[in-house]
């Protein structure tokens, strides 16, 4: 007899429950094909030549699920009887989700996208979230396979995770909610601190990337030839602004003497939509594919830019150039509310100058490979940036004063 895992709000016992993962091993992941078919009855003549009939585009060229990839990939998890089967058309296009519900719950499960599979990295981020599964920390376990309790299935050359599936709301942007999201986050660092994974963890970060250059250097060509109506000199004088203000952002960092703080294991991806909440509560924390060692301000600062900017619809040109400062310090007082996690003195004066690196590289690298920043024109996008930046310049000593006191 097993039992729902504790980030559910009630603990009720399940018949014949799938298990939570308790490993996870790359070289044991990998299923082969031929057994595969014979154990799902699917016929030689029902597969492709590269082992399903396809792997279909739905709407806007989002990749979907084969039927019979559906079939062999379920028949290695313990789920029994099937009810529903139903597209989860969000995140990455690349990387297809279904919800598969049973009579007792419902899962979520995720072949990778191309590039985003390699079996040791996804080993790595299996790693940090059953070592926090085991602590109790929200977030989604992670279903292990049938015969030997993996957390991932390789079939056909691709990867494959199920999770269970959380019911939640999105970010209200109410103070308690960001209150709890800094808080969350400071409860990740805490309990991943001293964590030792047995994989080898990525590194770098947005402060003082190589690839902000680079792309900085390629806005104008490929804005040139998305909105060729564009005024090329505005827009070098501002990609020129951007640019300068991230080195001498990054410089001030670095002479605080970043480089020589603790690393650990951070996030690295903490915004609203990598939450869910019931009320103001976090209820899941998702998404751990960016997780890598850093400082742990690096997290904390980029949250806090996420938690505390302010949009205004699809068009960049009327959003505001001041962040919420209330929702700022908030997302600060939650994460100093966690015994043994407070931030020093010195990161809080950091706090501005990477947030103003984050800024930069989130809007830059997109906008240098497609012209667009989601939906928005990178023309229009980069303004607006200009003028965020320059409030956090214009601001940075009034917010680390708002967070020291």
């Amino acid at each position: 007899m097993y039992h729902r895992p504790l980030c559910f709000v009630i603990d009720v016992p399940m018949p014949s429950a799938p298990r939570p993962a308790t490993m996870t091993n790359p070289a044991a992941a990998d299923v082969a094909t031929e057994a595969v078919k014979r154990r799902s009855g699917i016929s030689a003549a029902g597969m492709s030549a590269t082992g399903v009939s396809s792997f279909g585009s739905g709407a806007g060229g989002r990749q979907t699920f084969a039927a019979d990839e559906l079939a062999v990939v379920l028949s290695h998890y313990d789920l029994g009887v099937l009810s529903e089967l139903k597209e989860f058309p969000r995140g990455s296009r690349k990387a297809p989700k279904m919800i598969v519900g049973t009579p007792e719950n419902f899962y979520l499960l995720k072949r990778r996208a191309r590039g985003r599979d390699d079996p040791y990295k996804v080993a790595f981020c299996h790693g940090l979230q059953m070592h926090l599964a085991n602590r109790q920390f929200p977030l989604p376990h992670l279903i292990g396979t049938r015969q030997d309790n993996n957390s991932m299935l390789k079939w056909n050359g691709s990867t494959y995770e199920l999770f269970e599936f959380i019911q939640g709301n999105s970010y209200d942007q109410s103070l308690e909610a960001t209150t709890e999201a800094g808080r969350t986050v400071a409860l990740f660092h805490k309990l991943l601190a001293d964590h030792k994974p047995k994989f080898d963890a990525p590194r770098g970060s947005y402060h003082a990337s190589r690839s902000v250059a680079s792309s900085s250097n390629a806005i104008p060509t490929t804005l040139m030839k998305t909105e060729p109506e564009l005024d090329r000199k505005e827009i070098g004088r501002v990609v020129q602004f951007l640019h300068e203000s991230y080195q001498a952002a990054a410089k001030r960092v670095k002479d605080a003497g970043l480089d020589k703080w603790p690393l650990q294991i951070a996030h690295s991806d903490w915004h609203p939509g990598n939450m869910l909440f019931r009320g103001p509560r976090v209820v899941a924390v998702i998404d751990y594919d960016a997780a890598r060692l850093q400082q742990r301000i690096i997290d904390v600062a980029n949250g806090a830019l996420q938690f505390s900017i302010i949009g205004g619809g699809d068009n960049p040109t009327d959003w505001p150039d001041y962040l919420d400062e209330s929702r700022f310090k908030r997302f600060i007082r939650g994460y100093d509310s966690v015994p043994d996690a407070v931030l020093s003195r010195a990161e809080l004066k950091v706090m501005p100058y990477l947030m103003i690196e984050a800024l930069i590289a989130e809007s830059v690298i997109p906008i240098a490979a497609t012209g667009m920043f989601g939906r928005m024109s990178g023309g229009k996008f980069l303004p607006m940036v200009e003028r965020k930046v320059r409030w956090l310049q214009s601001n940075a000593d009034n917010l680390i004063a708002s967070i020291e006191n």
